[in-house]
């Protein structure tokens, strides 16, 4: 560049005037401190509003009792109520479901998680497993029965894969199903299933020794009602209390042949369904996070020792900033995945990857907001305890940390060390 041309640019371009001010920014928002906003279009942030609306309205006055009583009184309200807004089976399409994006899931995952990992757990299972799994491998006669009704909320589901002495390793599922003439037989239990008491339907996983190693493995719809068939509820949690967590004894259960999912056969039905339960575990564990760092954030600008607010101290900062990194990064990595998801582009070890990390972080920002609280932080009075309970479930629920650690050993070296 001339030095002519320099000296041009460097006067105002009428003398005399001021330089044209530079424009302001807008003040930095401590709840979404990287600007993740903008990666939203408007319909992303009405459905986003809407869930975390009624949330507000509808769970965050009550949730305290019902955790604290082990119970979710109106729970087939709750699923009607979540029938309306969209919320079930949301990223499905057809027969009454809402066909959102993958990402407006996620959203949605993380406003109910923020209230409670409970109620996002009841529209995991009854969305991304049961119903997910009759909407990919079902038939149209059963995806024409059970799916406008589950996407209203009017039927609940439940999935049964997880046994008494099988949970990380479903090929070595004991539940078995026989045939006897046109019909099927189960014989089996399976452990640890959400929404089981209140199900209309059940999606039952079972061994037809058609094939070993899970090759076999044959998803089953069974009515509620079916004789034989019973779901006790499991009582003495101390996580997930404001959830139904169920037992599904099969005691010859017999259904006829349309009971099966004709679309698959072998381990790789169930374990498709858990990859779409656990993209929204990556979106839920961060809501949990977020509000147990708002609230740690809030109660270190009120809390005075010392004679000034707690967070005004070196130590207290330190914690908050580093909560805030770990939050706004793992909602960067749902986003992210998100994404690829709906381009149709996600690889299981990349949900793995989410998970893992997501959750694991989560469980530490909610630790480290009950430190902020100090004694406070145990009391129901705050939610960060009721939090930091519930994720230690959703760790380890559809698939522990040491499996997406193998998983992702795997993927790095190429080698398996699952056995």
């Amino acid at each position: 560049m001339s030095s002519t041309a320099s000296a041009k640019q460097s006067q105002p371009s009428t003398p005399g005037e001021p330089s044209p001010a530079r424009p302001k920014r807008a003040p930095l928002d401590p709840g979404d401190l990287l600007g993740l906003d903008d990666l939203l279009d408007p319909e992303d942030l009405a459905i986003r509003a809407a869930v975390r609306a009624w949330t507000t309205d509808r769970i965050l006055p009550d949730i305290a009792e019902w955790y604290e009583k082990g119970e979710l009184p109106p729970i087939r309200e709750l699923a009607r109520e979540l029938g309306s807004l969209g919320a079930l089976g949301m990223s499905l399409t057809g027969y009454g479901c809402a066909g959102a994006t993958c990402v407006q899931y996620g959203l949605a995952c993380l406003e109910l998680e923020a209230a409670d990992s409970g109620i996002r757990s009841l529209v995991s299972v009854q969305g991304s497993l049961a119903m997910y799994a009759i909407h990919a491998y079902g038939s149209e006669e059963q995806k024409q029965r059970w799916l406008p009704g589950m996407a209203a909320g009017e039927i609940i589901g439940c999935f049964g894969l997880t046994e008494p002495d099988h949970g990380s390793d479903p090929s070595a599922m004991r539940t078995h199903a026989r045939r006897d003439g046109d019909d099927w037989v189960l014989t089996g239990r399976k452990m640890w299933i959400t929404n089981g008491s209140v199900a209309g339907v059940a999606v039952v996983w079972a061994q037809t020794g058609e094939g070993g190693d899970g090759r076999g493995v044959r998803g089953f719809l069974v009515p509620a009602g079916t004789p034989g068939f019973s779901a006790p509820e499991i009582t003495h949690k101390w996580s997930l209390r404001a959830s139904v967590t169920s037992e599904l004894v099969l005691d010859g259960v017999r259904l006829p042949a349309d009971a099966v999912l004709p679309g698959v056969t072998g381990l790789r039905g169930p374990l498709g369904c858990l990859s779409h339960a656990r993209y929204g575990i990556v979106w839920g564990a961060m809501g949990a996070a977020r509000t147990c760092f708002e609230t740690a954030l809030e109660y270190s600008r009120t809390r005075e020792q010392f004679g000034r607010p707690i967070g005004g101290f070196q130590l207290t900062q330190a914690k908050l900033a580093d909560m805030a990194v770990e939050l706004h990064k793992g909602i960067l990595l749902a986003h992210h995945l998100g994404r690829r998801m709906d381009a149709g582009a996600l690889r299981p070890e990349q949900i793995s990857f989410g998970k893992l990390n997501n959750v694991r972080e989560a469980i530490e920002i909610c630790r480290t907001a009950r430190t902020v609280l100090g004694a406070n932080g145990i009391s129901l009075e705050y939610p960060v305890m009721r939090h930091a309970t519930n994720l230690e479930s959703v760790l380890t629920y559809e698939g522990t940390v040491e499996m997406h650690q193998l998983v992702l050993g795997k993927a790095l070296t190429g080698l398996d060390a699952f056995r």
